[in-house]
């Protein structure tokens, strides 16, 4: 379980996140929703022990991320927006360095690699240089770094970009593997559908502030909406601005 109370970030004179509070259960895929500059990736950040809140309190399985973000890492495992990567590297050196510090056992960090190497079509690149690599290929060894200590927490920011039709259908498949096996999963994404088809619960964060929350039918409902989109659109004050802009891009054509 993740548990987010009153939670605060600044940079200087920034305010990034303007104390948000919310729970991610057990079992449970929480999408966490917003627009650039919203907050989100911070927020993520903190809930992954990368960054310490200026205020607030973010437990994660009990874990205080502000007060013992080592042992939060150990426990997470975090996707981030961009691929941060040891580019000097071939994927197989990156994974291999990764097993060592997360203290994986030898047998068990090549049957891993092995099974999502395999899942994720990357053999043809593993002894291939990581800067050398597409986007895309970076995504996947990110992917794949992230889940070879099998992690009872995923913090996944914007997992899916740069994956192609088939590596993100499996990367899906494998998050409601993953729920169905009690993990908790935070989950971002601009593709708004997909959150629609897999987040269990929705949090809406704008301009540092957690706007809405709720299931995507509660969210639906109270946003008088039929998607997902329309109602995050609507709740970012996005979909009046959209028209007029669609209309005026009529009008000069």
């Amino acid at each position: 379980m993740i548990e987010v109370e009153n939670l605060a970030k600044t940079f200087g004179v920034t305010r990034a996140v303007n104390g948000i509070s919310f729970k991610v259960h057990d079992g449970e895929i929480y999408g966490l929703l917003g627009p650039n500059g919203s907050g989100k990736s911070t927020t993520m950040k903190i809930l992954a022990g990368i960054l310490k809140p200026t205020a607030g309190r973010v437990l994660v399985d009990g874990i205080d991320a502000g007060r013992d973000p080592l042992k939060v890492k150990e426990i997470v495992g975090y996707v981030p927006e961009t691929p941060v990567l040891y580019e000097s590297l071939t994927p197989v050196e990156f994974f291999n360095f990764i097993g060592s510090i997360r203290n994986i056992p030898a047998e068990k960090l090549e049957e891993r690699v092995n099974r999502l190497v395999e899942a994720f079509e990357l053999k043809g690149y593993l002894h291939k240089y990581i800067g050398s690599l597409s986007f895309g290929t970076k995504q996947k060894i990110s992917l794949i770094s992230a889940l070879l200590h099998d992690p009872r927490v995923l913090i996944m920011d914007e997992s899916m970009n740069g994956l192609d039709p088939k590596s993100a259908r499996i990367l899906r498949e494998l998050l409601l593997e993953f729920k169905s096996e009690g993990r908790s999963i935070v989950f971002s994404t601009h593709v708004l559908q997909l959150a629609e088809m897999i987040c269990d619960r929705v949090g809406v964060i704008y301009n540092g502030e957690i706007i809405a929350e709720g299931t995507v039918d509660e969210l639906k409902e109270f946003a008088h909406e039929e998607s997902l989109e329309d109602v995050f659109l609507k709740l970012t004050e996005s979909k009046d601005e959209i028209y007029t802009v669609i209309q005026a891009l009529k009008e000069s054509l």
